[in-house]
């Protein structure tokens, strides 16, 4: 562990290499955030660990994290939504049953996970004031079943804290439902029989009445059926010429899409009480979160991008979202709480500025009459007697007029020591490349609220149209502009600091936007670095598309500028691996690595020749990508503030 390392730094990783391994999925994405926790697709989110690491949240925490990893490695989305219940109360029932079923493979196999999963349920059941419930229709049967069904499973008896709400309905679940019950034991690794027989204790239990006469040849291992399944999670009427199963089907899912939401975020993700606060917006936005796709890309053709309106989005700089006092005192938190790592970044930052100087003066001029003597043309002296003596001299060349724009991802999970050392970094590099006549702006990008915003509420009021795009309201922000000095624009990278800033992140604009601002510039040589944590993520996009919607359009940027521009991109990836997005690349583990991979970036780009791009190539660039339009609005829009 390094000596600057705090413990609970030590913790996250730890836990999101324990994730990985379990869920058998060493890209998976997992974040500690006050909004967790949460699942979707990839990305896990979870709280942040409290400050004494012995205690019984940090079990819970584990706990969290392993429900996450088990539903990735042993849950399939399609086969669970295909005999759903389509009542209410059955289908929470069903839900609560594949959990149960998900989390006993890990109890079963692990001793160490089965003791996390118990803190969960522990957590879950006190929270929930289980222990004092009196009225028995108030009684949560979903969790009653789960935890008769955990019983069978893994052996474990409830917890102490709701053995007495158990026992109040055991006598009768078992008259009803028992032997099906009992069947689900010799169902565990089976998904499909396991479904089956869950379908049948909702029946046994009356709480799924569209069960009563449902054929089982519904739930046939049929891969046909699975393709049919998947095509109706995947978009909203793909195809006229449907069978009456697959739209019955695709009913289905439209019915209970928030309650698959709700199951992929596990029992715990309700009303979690250690939580952060959330923003203000947070509050005004609507009731429920907006339900997440299958983030699964099936390869499948979808719509080209667009977005649903720009009225709201906004380019503004780091002033306009804070008074001068408050960005002050927010620079001075930054210092203060990075004033170790700063000295590190700095001793980086001057082997960088060496390097540059040194390309700067690195030209010479050979056969003069006067200057350094050449000793390397000493033998055409021995040679020839009469021959002169060589000298040369070396030169100041003119460095190549070089412009650097900083873009850094500004989304909610950057929050904590990930925002404060990406702001560090980027103060320490504008003032080694500022030294070394390299003009360098500092950009960020985030959205204006949580849950789609204004740009939300305008689709609501349109009534709902299908496949809008982005939904969502941009934020752009400028903290350096490339022509501004550093001593000015220095306080402005404390507003990272503020809370409330960081919200969601649409990469493929921002980048985008990033691009146009060098394209326009005149510097010979334009480099633009990203700096992020992750793939885009917006739960209010995400939840009308696809769900690799974002991810799609990000990666055609890339290719677009990778390929075809005068600008040069690389990136650098916070605990997220973002090779696979673009093709110059770093990622590391630990934050306090970056400020050494930006300099090594840099001065590794720097030794190489810039590619040649014809001038219609940059003209082209110039104008906006044909496949972002905003769709029509029936409300009244305002324009976009200029960059």
């Amino acid at each position: 562990m390094s000596q600057k390392e705090t413990p609970a730094e030590v913790f996250k990783r730890a836990i999101a290499q324990a994730a990985r391994s379990l869920a058998e999925q060493p890209d998976l994405e997992v974040v500690f955030s006050g909004d967790g926790p949460s699942l979707s697709g990839h990305r896990a989110v979870l709280p942040h660990p409290p400050r004494e690491l012995s205690g019984p949240e940090t079990t819970r925490i584990r706990g969290l994290a392993d429900q996450m990893a088990l539903r990735i490695a042993h849950h399939d989305a399609a086969v669970h939504t295909r005999t759903k219940p389509k009542s209410q109360e059955g289908a929470q029932v069903y839900d609560a049953l594949e959990q149960a079923r998900i989390e006993a493979i890990g109890a079963n196999a692990l001793g160490g996970v089965r003791e996390n999963l118990k803190a969960v349920w522990e957590h879950n059941i006190q929270r929930k004031g289980f222990a004092h419930l009196v009225d028995r229709a108030a009684a949560p049967m979903p969790d009653i079943v789960a935890l008769m069904v955990r019983e069978r499973l893994t052996g474990e008896p409830p917890p102490p804290g709701a053995q007495a709400m158990v026992d109040m309905f055991r006598e009768e679940i078992e008259a009803k439902a028992g032997p099906d019950l009992d069947k689900l034991t010799g169902a565990v690794e089976d998904q499909k029989a396991f479904a089956r027989i869950a379908r049948a204790v909702v029946r046994d239990l009356e709480m799924g009445d569209d069960l009563s006469d449902a054929p089982d040849q519904d739930v046939q291992d049929d891969e046909s059926q699975d393709g049919e399944a998947e095509d109706s999670s995947e978009g909203e009427g793909e195809g006229e010429d449907q069978s009456p199963q697959s739209a019955t089907l695709d009913e289905n899912e439209k019915t209970h899409r928030e309650s698959e939401t709700s199951e992929s975020t596990m029992t715990e993700v309700e009303d979690d009480e250690n939580a952060e606060a959330s923003d203000e917006e947070m509050d005004a936005a609507e009731g429920d979160k907006p339900a997440r796709p299958d983030v699964k890309d099936h390869g499948r053709p979808e719509p080209a991008y667009k977005i649903f309106t720009t009225a709201h989005d906004e380019v503004v700089t780091a002033e306009d979202l804070c008074e001068p006092d408050e960005l002050t005192r927010l620079r001075a938190y930054l210092d203060q709480q990075l004033a170790n790592l700063s000295n590190v970044v700095a001793r980086l930052a001057n082997r960088l500025q060496r390097r540059l100087l040194a390309q700067q003066n690195r030209s010479w001029s050979f056969d003069l009459e006067e200057g350094m003597l050449d000793v390397a043309r000493l033998t055409r002296v021995i040679v020839d007697p009469t021959a002169p003596l060589s000298f040369k001299m070396e030169e100041d060349t003119e460095f190549r007029d070089t412009v650097v724009s900083l873009l850094i991802d500004n989304s909610g999970s950057m929050r904590g020591r990930p925002i404060m050392v990406a702001a560090v970094c980027a103060d320490i590099l504008a003032r080694t490349l500022e030294r070394c006549a390299v003009k360098v702006e500092i950009l960020g990008f985030t959205t204006r609220a949580w849950k789609g915003g204004a740009s939300r509420d305008d689709w609501l009021k349109a009534g709902k149209p299908a496949s809008p795009g982005r939904l969502n309201d941009l934020r752009h922000i400028v903290y350096k502009g490339a022509d501004a000095p550093w001593r000015r624009a220095r306080k402005n990278l404390g507003l990272m600091m503020r809370e409330g800033l960081l919200k969601e992140n649409i990469d493929g604009e921002a980048l985008m936007w990033a691009h146009q601002r060098l394209l326009a510039r005149s510097e010979q040589r334009r480099i633009l670095m990203v700096i992020s944590d992750g793939a885009p993520v917006d739960d209010s996009t995400l939840s009308v598309n696809s769900g690799h919607y974002l991810e799609r359009h990000l990666r055609k940027v890339i290719a677009e500028i990778e390929n075809k521009s005068p600008v040069e991109l690389i990136a650098i990836g916070i605990g997220h691996d973002v090779t696979r997005y673009y093709r110059r690349a770093v990622t590391i583990v630990d934050v306090e690595q970056l400020g050494g991979a930006i300099t090594e970036q840099l001065a590794s780009l720097f030794e190489e020749e810039p590619r040649q791009v014809t001038r219609k190539a940059v003209a082209a660039l110039m104008q906006p990508l044909p496949t972002v339009t905003p769709s029509p609005l029936k409300t009244g829009s305002r324009p976009v503030a200029p960059a």
